[in-house]
């Protein structure tokens, strides 16, 4: 259902932004969905253009999101995320991205910088702290010296309870999905070190320019960087193989990973899952069995 905003809500928010900013604003207009929160854009008296993201006033509702775009955006060379300009307890303002097709030239370049993002020091798997994915709570899974660990107990099992709780699995993909978490240290490849990742890299958190690629609303976590990748192909990111081909130049990928692609996507499609329902839990069955397969 739309959220109908008032001139009086708009004018409330303009101060809100104003007062953050410190530069009044001439207009700010809402745009469409922005998943977690109300999405605006705003422009400045100066002509500068801001992008907005308000929700009702929740400690640290938006302290994961900044977080996040300020840490990836803090390694040098790597993938470009929009910049934070501020940030309280219900808003989260950034630049603004004027946006254009996907070009060939921005996607290798963005292949070549979301392999030094990845390479960038983690300090070990998962995060210091618990945060977000989406609306979801995310378990901060500190404390494990390996990835196949560390996604069953941080990422796998929770999501998969919560979906059985709200009645997103059926027994049988429940039961398919229990059998990969079991054999995970087998299918995960080889062992890795963590990598930094934006941790929620679809196709819609990707913005395009007429020169590179821009990253938004990350989960970020030191994770196997395979599951970065895993996302882009999940719900078709323009120009992904050249994408990958240019990841591929920079950073090599461990043989087989091709074959592995199933097993990371499995980590969203149950996020999915447990938002939306519909499809996804038999998506998630699917594709739990499709691991089976290949192992």
């Amino acid at each position: 259902m739309a959220v109908m905003v008032t001139e009086d809500d708009s004018q409330r928010l303009a101060d809100r932004v104003a007062e953050l900013t410190g530069t009044p604003l001439a207009s700010i207009r809402p745009l469409g969905g922005a998943g977690f929160g109300r999405a605006y854009r705003a422009t400045a008296d100066d002509g500068s253009e801001l992008f907005v993201k308000a929700t009702e006033p929740l400690p640290g509702a938006f302290d994961h999101e900044a977080y996040g775009l300020r840490r990836l955006g803090a390694v040098a060379g790597g993938a470009r995320t929009a910049a934070v300009v501020a940030a309280d307890d219900g808003l989260l303002i950034l630049e603004w991205v004027d946006q254009a097709p996907a070009g060939h030239a921005a996607a290798a370049d963005f292949g070549r910088r979301l392999a030094v993002t990845h390479a960038a020091a983690a300090t070990g798997f998962g995060r210091d702290t618990d945060s977000v994915i989406a609306s979801e709570p995310l378990p901060a899974g500190n404390g494990y010296d390996n990835w196949p660990d560390f996604y069953a107990a941080a990422r796998l099992t929770p999501f998969l309870e919560r979906a059985v709780a709200r009645g997103r699995l059926d027994d049988r993909d429940r039961r398919s999905l229990q059998q990969v978490i079991d054999k995970l240290p087998s299918l995960a490849g080889a062992a890795e070190p963590p990598a930094l990742l934006h941790g929620d890299l679809w196709s819609g958190n990707v913005l395009w320019t007429t020169d590179e690629a821009v990253l938004i609303d990350p989960a970020c976590y030191g994770g196997h960087r395979e599951t970065d990748l895993a996302m882009l192909p999940l719900f078709g990111l323009p120009q992904l193989d050249v994408v990958l081909a240019s990841y591929q130049q920079q950073a090599p990928l461990a043989d087989g990973w091709q074959q592995r692609i199933a097993v990371h996507q499995l980590f969203p499609l149950l996020v999915h899952a447990v938002i939306f329902g519909g499809s996804y839990g038999a998506a998630v069955g699917d594709t739990a069995r499709a691991c089976l397969r290949s192992s």
